[in-house]
């Protein structure tokens, strides 16, 4: 499946959840936002949303420093 990923086009497997796509990047599902199509996806929903054909994903990561 085609998904866009922070603005570049990217590949997922066909039924994939939010945590899956993460988990797929390497990514922990702990320090991150998600937005999907514009919408926040609450942390608990990481395992139950599923990506579809053209989702627009914006991932971001919490780096902390002093």
């Amino acid at each position: 499946m085609n998904v866009f990923l922070n603005g570049e086009p990217a590949s997922a497997p066909d039924v994939v959840t939010v945590a899956a796509f993460l988990e797929s990047l390497g990514m922990p599902l702990k320090g991150v936002a998600v937005e999907r199509n514009r919408e926040i996806v609450p942390k608990s929903m990481y395992g139950s949303v599923r990506l579809t054909e053209g989702d627009r994903i914006e991932i971001v990561q919490f780096v902390g420093g002093g």
